[in-house]
């Protein structure tokens, strides 16, 4: 990748944008700060109290929205207020009715989606301008562990993080009143942390059995932003028996590993702005047939998955494909909603 064509074609792009409509006005809009290493929105500390969401159906490998009313149902019955998406919701409709829950949203970009609203052609600042005054809107997030994937970028890992930092500049220019974080995999290391100065919020993918304790110790010595944890979590599938937890489908482990990783995270919130836990549905497209629910697939970094070390990842919901609430929703349930706001 040739940085100075990303830069040539991104003020293009700003300049393009600059003249489009926003899908509302700002009178309403909830303004996003940072304050030391709190996220603020209109000024009161916001804890993420949150849960990924790519809601596929079955039989499909396609993200749709058919189910998102049940879905928000259970999401408000589960204390959940932020959810996360991995791309961005191109429709006034969903995220009105994601606002109406009183939800708010983590809206992912990725580099390159073949110009639908990605980094690569700029076209993701085309979808922060017509939705920046949107209420739905918490944070602007780009990339999703890019950092285990130099190949996509050259080999060099430092093209990736000219492309995060110049990106999130831009972000800043056409809309100040949202921050701008990234889920890197794992804690950032010196380099990601100079060369991107300009993201706000560091998220993180950190998957270290059910303890993820350390992470907040490590990163109060290495800066002094606002973190929370973009993704963690278990899944509800033992490959093998271990830890006095039984192989095959088991909820019970992936209860008890998320209601220990919660506990962690909501012991750190002088350091952590809370979570977004993996997934709140079973994704079925992720491992095998789209019609059947398989064991399997793959992720990068992710031998720290509790109990067993291997990510089935068509297991990972908090509900079923069919929203059949597992043994951690209670648990959720009981940590997000004893939890004030």
């Amino acid at each position: 990748m040739k940085r100075n064509s990303f830069i040539l074609y991104s003020i293009i792009s700003v300049l393009a944008v600059s003249t489009l409509i926003s899908c509302s006005t700002k009178s309403s809009l909830d303004e996003v700060t940072i304050s030391g290493r709190q996220i603020m929105v209109d000024g009161t500390p916001y804890i993420i109290k949150g849960v990924c969401y790519h809601p596929v159906p079955k039989g499909s490998d396609k993200r749709n929205f058919s189910n998102l009313t049940q879905d928000l149902t259970l999401m408000v019955e589960a204390g959940i207020n932020t959810i996360r998406v991995y791309e961005p919701i191109d429709s006034k409709k969903v995220l009105d009715e994601i606002h109406k829950s009183g939800l708010k949203i983590i809206v992912g970009f990725g580099y390159n989606q073949d110009g639908n609203f990605d980094i690569l052609s700029g076209t993701f600042l085309d979808y922060i301008n017509k939705y920046k005054n949107h209420e739905s809107i918490l944070l602007w997030e780009l990339g999703n562990e890019y950092n285990y994937h130099p190949e996509w970028f050259g080999g060099d890992i430092n093209n990736w993080y000219n492309a995060l930092n110049d990106s999130a500049k831009m972000i800043h220019e056409i809309d100040s009143n949202h921050k701008v974080t990234t889920a890197h995999g794992e804690l950032p290391d010196e380099i990601a942390l100079s060369m991107c100065n300009e993201i706000d919020v560091w998220g993180m993918n950190v998957y270290r059995w059910d303890n993820p304790e350390e992470i907040f110790s490590q990163w109060n010595a290495i800066s002094s932003k606002p973190m929370y944890l973009s993704e963690a979590g278990g899944d509800s599938y033992m490959t093998i028996s271990k830890d006095g937890y039984e192989g095959g489908v088991n909820e019970m482990a992936q209860a008890d590993a998320n209601a220990k990783i919660m506990e962690s995270v909501f012991n750190n919130l002088e350091t952590c702005s809370g979570i977004t836990l993996f997934s709140f549905t079973d994704g079925w497209w992720k491992a095998g047939n789209n019609d059947s629910q398989d064991i399997g697939g793959w992720a990068p970094n992710s031998t720290g998955v509790p109990y067993d070390g291997t990510p089935n990842e068509e297991f990972w919901g908090i509900v079923d494909i069919e929203r059949n609430k597992k043994q951690t929703f209670n648990i959720i349930k009981e940590k997000y909603t004893s939890f004030p706001e």
